[in-house]
């Protein structure tokens, strides 16, 4: 191969390259922008600060206003946290279907309708409650990262002579979601005639985040004994960010113990499938023996307990 040709190579994979990295780019600037603009998308269907603060509260399962159901109180807490848009109607049909084909799969294999029942019902109520609880999780997860660049945003508007409800709704255009919905809404309803405090408080309530309750608590001290709140904020930030360090670290520290966790748990039910599939008969001919049974009932309460005492040893919060 010439000297020629070895160029042209290397200009064409250049070319190739570049031009991916530009698609790269563009695809993620895209992403960046219609996840950016998550909110503002319901402030162009609606007119008026009013109607963007009742959408945007029907959308998270509070009432007209701003608060929580008062039934299931749990359930409430835990639709706002997550931040899943409130379709009850969708979610029910959601629920039911999944439940009603769970249970017609599991009687169809074991042909049992006892068994199925229990496995409808698990799917159609568990399956939703463990979404919302995953989704929360997440969402906090965002939060706490993503609270002390709001903090430092705020505070650099502050220095810039800009008033807080500026400053804060400044968070709202530029930062993504969770924390640029959440502040996004607390500006709406300071605008709707909402005070700073309250509105601070009424996203802690939603966020369910210890940071975010340190935030406005910062806030509700400086309205009610003054000082210095770009100096709080910019403590405040420091504060929040050694604690997600933190986090960090003990998650470092105690991911061998969720390891071990998870493999005691797995290892059982890896070895009843590897044993069912190549000798079936090894509890085929015992299973229905009600000693058996009962034994095996034991062994899955004596497990579930050993995870549960697993979960709370390396289970720690800040």
């Amino acid at each position: 191969m010439s000297i020629a040709q070895i160029a042209f190579l290397i200009l064409v994979f250049a070319a190739v390259f570049t031009a991916a990295q530009a698609a790269i780019g563009l695809l993620s600037v895209a992403t960046q922008k219609r996840k950016l603009n998550a909110r503002l998308k319901v402030a162009e269907k609606v007119d008026g600060v009013s109607a963007l603060v009742m959408e945007l509260r029907k959308q998270r399962g509070l009432n007209a206003e701003g608060k929580k159901g008062e039934r299931l109180k749990w359930l409430s807490d835990l639709i706002v946290a997550s931040g899943v848009k409130y379709e009850p109607r969708k979610w029910i049909m959601m629920a039911a279907t999944a439940g009603i084909t769970a249970g017609l799969c599991v009687a169809v294999l074991t042909k049992t309708v006892l068994l199925a029942l229990p496995v409808a019902l698990l799917v159609g109520l568990g399956g939703p409650i463990f979404y919302l609880k995953y989704m929360a999780a997440d969402r906090a997860k965002k939060l706490g990262f993503q609270l002390p660049q709001a903090l430092e945003i705020i505070v650099r508007s502050l220095e810039a002579g800009h008033p807080v409800p500026t400053a804060i709704a400044l968070v709202g255009r530029e930062m993504l979601d969770p924390i640029g919905s959440e502040f996004g809404m607390a500006a709406d309803e300071i605008s709707y005639g909402a005070t700073m405090e309250q509105a601070i408080e009424r996203m802690a309530e939603r966020c369910q985040h210890p940071d975010v309750d340190l935030f406005a608590a910062t806030v509700r001290l400086q309205e009610r004994a003054g000082g210095n709140l770009t100096g709080l904020l910019k403590l405040n930030a420091s504060t929040v960010r050694e604690r997600h360090k933190m986090r960090l670290k003990i998650k470092a520290a105690s991911s061998e113990g969720r390891a071990s966790a998870m493999i005691l748990t797995l290892a059982p039910f890896i070895a009843i499938g590897f044993i069912v599939i190549t000798s079936p008969n090894f509890y085929g001919d015992v299973i229905h023996e009600r000693f058996v049974q009962i034994g095996l009932g034991i062994l899955g309460v004596w497990m579930f307990i050993g995870n549960m005492v697993m979960r709370r040893m390396i289970d720690m919060r800040l």
